[in-house]
């Protein structure tokens, strides 16, 4: 709305903005509060990539690396890789196949080992980059103030600015990826009339035609690479590759500047109070079975649209619908922990008030002007362990979905959507073994159902491509998806040794994000037109992959447990055996789901669910090893490598359900000996995957351990020193960066906080009641359709918030040994105390007795 001349956002109303604790009154719990701690900051500008701010819409993104004198944008585009549409099929596999199951049959471990490279594919293809956005400002900028200088992120707003004064000139950027809109917005700005005077260009490592088109736009459109690698072939021998535009439009304040052309490339403005520019992008792809040289898209047609369609629209317009779109996101959920208060100030009764004043008061050196880094933050965190660090990143996660993750956009990939290298880590490809599917386990948990769409869309085209995979490869019905994968929707096994290569189990982890999504949004639409018809497929071919065994068990043969050796009983180093533990996990994972879908769906009696009934007892159990862990593999083979990255065997404690500390509590304790035996070492994907097991082991001392691992800033110059850790921009480390850990960062932080069955609500199950004495989280969704707010004071809890918008349901509320039956019906919402009564019912905002 508009109020005397200038703009005010008015936010709509949040289901967590339903529901008030006692604890905090109005004034303690606005937004404006949280929203100041949530700043990335920094001292200056980037040195290094991961010293950039990430923004993004889901689809196209940039680093702003804050230069003063000399600044870059660097751009990027989800569907922007190499390569065509592949043959994702052996014909000669299924001879490969038979001989190495007589290897494993044989107990040839090692040598099924060698023979299964036969069954290897080809690599995945590679993630590319867009280009960058240059601008050069005249050389009094070299002399700009140091000490005015700024440079945040804001996640509340998804804004990032940079500030800083040359003489008595204050200049402002402010950066921001509109959803809504499909552009990057950027808006340069001087204190002092006609003081913007910069020149841009906008160029790419893709070698793309760069021009000026008119008098305020540049223009560029390339192609990727038809192949990975560029083949040193005739150019029509190279298909033709994904083709793509981008557009920067300016505009510059009214009445004040000019733009000028230089060398048909580049645009001068020269005395303007301010300047906005407006990246849109585009691409030809259009879809994975789509041949570029096939497409119909036009990109440069499609980037104009997009100018054209805001043509209208003011700097203020486009951020306001910038900030409707991403904080109807963000906004719902909100998390706030502090130290004890009696530590903090004294011994006197809780001031929630004082003490959140002194958490934010607590961030400031010398001055409320100078504010620390959070580099700094981060490495002072193994001393002060600063809660308020923990939400800053446990929001940054949120934000990171949010901005590579939308409805119509590619799954985020290993980098999310931001990379700067035309050969990135790992091919910034989907990886299928853990770090695609720990890119959503945030998204339930933590209220961004919306954004989990793009892994279902990509699960279905995984599924056209893998049942061809299945039905060539393995002569089995259904579809299968091995460990590696790209925009094309690879379903084929990776290059190289069995040992990465050779798992035929990532399809059907990805199924079980499809239960998931129902158990915690009960939306049987979704159930019965998407995930029952690709969990019926995965189905049909682990029921084709299941071999009889000895003692009547069901088997999978060949199975590797990722990336991992052991070894053989000959004293040969493997890989390639029957049964791991990691196989026989998901597939009851799936079988679980599939026999509760077709309940659900009222069509239990259906041939294919009689079958997995009949299977289901005759798979193998979780094996306990000699010394008391979790077995690995079906038989407890040596382990060369204890301290192994993956835990791999621990699938069934998270993200499965079959141990749990209710009904298998000796599989816990084998579990736990398991990650103490691991240790605590490792990327950053697999310390946070250690802290959302130890959490579902209520065990809140580990999984603090394993949070306070990640508090570790890494050097950019000698990142391969590190193990895990964050660098300046929060981006988390394998190293060097992977983006998985910050997405399963926020979802350990969930899990402790709050877990759920449909049943079932665990309240703080792994508090560390002694580093977060007092806090509230609002907004948190448990399955069943719940969403949960929850407020505690010295480590104890004071309130718990319940609604339930569409569904009906009973719930068993566990808190610390009592436990308490609760109806939740639609429409309402729930207060209870610490002893678990209901002391208030809300019917939408209308309070009432209970």
């Amino acid at each position: 709305m508009e109020e005397d001349g200038e703009w005010v956002v008015v936010r709509r109303p949040l289901e967590k903005d339903w529901w008030k604790p006692s604890l905090m009154d109005d004034k303690d719990d606005d937004d404006d509060g949280e929203s100041s701690s949530l700043k990335i900051t920094f001292g200056g500008p980037a040195k290094y990539w991961t010293d950039a701010i990430p923004i993004g819409n889901g689809r196209i993104g940039a680093m702003i690396w804050g230069g003063v004198a000399s600044e870059t944008l660097q751009l990027n585009d989800d569907t922007l890789w190499t390569g065509t549409p592949g043959n994702y099929t052996n014909p000669n596999a299924p001879e490969a196949l038979s001989e190495v199951r007589k290897l494993v049959d044989n107990g040839k471990y090692a040598e099924a080992t060698t023979a299964a490279v036969k069954l290897s594919g080809n690599p995945s293809d590679v993630y590319q980059l867009l280009g960058d956005i240059k601008l050069e400002f005249d050389d009094s900028h070299l002399k700009y103030d140091e000490k005015t200088y700024h440079r945040e992120l804001d996640l509340d707003t998804a804004t990032a600015r940079v500030k800083y004064s040359v003489g008595d000139v204050e200049y402002t950027r402010e950066h921001f990826a509109s959803n809504p809109d499909q552009v990057i917005v950027t808006k340069i700005s001087g204190s002092k009339s006609g003081s913007v005077s910069f020149t841009v260009s906008l160029d790419s490592k893709m070698h793309p035609h760069s021009y000026v088109k008119g008098e305020n736009q540049i223009v560029i459109d390339g192609s990727c690479p038809g192949k990975r690698i560029p083949p040193k072939l005739n150019a029509n021998e190279n298909p033709e590759g994904i083709h793509f535009t981008a557009i920067l439009n300016l505009q510059i304040s009214e009445g004040k500047g000019m733009i000028h052309v230089l060398d048909g490339k580049k645009l001068k403005v020269e005395g303007s109070d301010w300047v906005v520019l407006l990246l849109a992008a585009s691409s030809s792809f259009d879809g994975p079975f789509t041949k570029p040289n096939d497409s119909k898209k036009d990109p440069t047609s499609e980037s104009l649209s997009a100018l054209n369609l805001i043509r209208n629209l003011s700097y203020n317009d486009l951020y306001v619908r910038h900030l409707d779109d991403y904080q109807n996101l963000f906004h719902r959920v909100s998390l706030k922990l502090s130290k004890s208060s009696k530590s903090n100030l004294g011994n006197g009764p809780l001031d929630m008030k004082k003490l959140m004043a002194f958490k934010f008061n607590s961030f400031f050196k010398g001055s409320e002007d100078e504010i620390i880094s959070t580099a700094e933050r981060v490495k002072s965190f193994q001393t002060n362990e600063d809660p308020s660090l923990v939400e800053l990143l446990f929001q940054y996660g949120r934000y990171l979905l949010i901005s590579s993750s939308r409805p119509g956009t590619q799954v985020a990939n290993l980098q999310g959507i931001w990379n700067k290298d035309i050969e990135p880590p790992w091919d910034g490809a989907q990886h299928l073994n853990i770090n695609l599917q720990m890119n959503y386990w945030l998204a339930l948990p933590c209220n961004l159902r919306e954004c989990q769409e793009p892994l279902f869309d990509y699960t279905s085209s995984l599924s056209i491509n893998g049942s061809k995979t299945a039905k060539i490869n393995y002569e089995a019905n259904g579809w299968v998806v091995h460990q590696v994968s790209d925009i094309w929707a690879k379903t084929s096994p990776d290059r190289g040794e069995a040992v990465w290569a050779l798992w035929p189990m990532g399809g059907a982890w990805l199924c079980t994000h499809l239960w998931e999504h129902y158990t915690y949004t009960m939306d049987k639409v979704f159930l019965k037109n998407k995930a029952y018809p690709l969990l019926e497929g995965c189905t049909k071919f682990l029921l084709d992959w299941l071999l009889e065994g000895p003692g009547g068990y069901l088997e999978t043969n060949p199975s590797t447990s990722p990336e991992h050796m052991f070894i053989a009983p000959d004293g040969k180093p493997a890989s390639v055996s029957y049964s791991t533990t990691m196989d026989m996990s998901i597939i009851k994972e799936v079988f679980s789901a599939i026999v509760s879908a077709a309940e659900v769906l009222g069509i239990h009696e259906d041939e294919l669910v009689q079958k997995v009934r009949e299977a289901q007892p005759r798979l193998l159990p979780t094996k306990i090893a000699r010394d008391g862990s979790i077995m690995e593999w079906a038989q407890d083979f040596e382990d060369p490598e204890i301290h192994h990255r993956h835990v791999s065997h621990l699938f069934g404690l998270f993200p499965g359900h079959t141990i749990t500390v209710e009904k298998t509590p000796d599989l816990c304790k084998a579990a736990d000996y398991t990650l103490f035996k691991r240790g605590e070492e490792g990327p950053g994907w697999s310390t946070m995957w250690k802290a959302a097991l130890w959490a579902r082991l209520h065990n809140s001392e580990h999984a603090y351990r394993m949070v306070k691992h990640l508090f570790d800033l890494v050097d950019p110059e000698n990142e391969s020193k590190y193990e895990g850790g964050l660098y300046s921009n929060l981006f988390t480390a394998h190293p060097p960066f992977q983006i998985d850990a910050n997405f399963g960062f926020s979802a350990a932080i969930a899990e402790m906080l709050v877990q759920s069955t449909v049943k079932d609500l665990y309240l703080l199950p792994a508090l560390p009641r002694d580093k977060w004495a007092n806090g509230c989280v609002k907004g948190l969704k448990a399955r069943g359709g719940v969403t949960v707010n929850i407020c505690w004071k010295e480590g104890d809890l004071h309130e718990v918030g319940l609604w339930s918008k569409e569904h009906n349901s009973l719930k068993r509320l566990h808190y610390r040994g009592t436990v308490v039956d609760a109806h939740i019906s639609s429409g309402r919402a729930y207060t209870f105390n610490r002893q678990l009564r209901c002391i208030e019912t809300y019917y939408l905002s209308e309070a009432a007795s209970c």
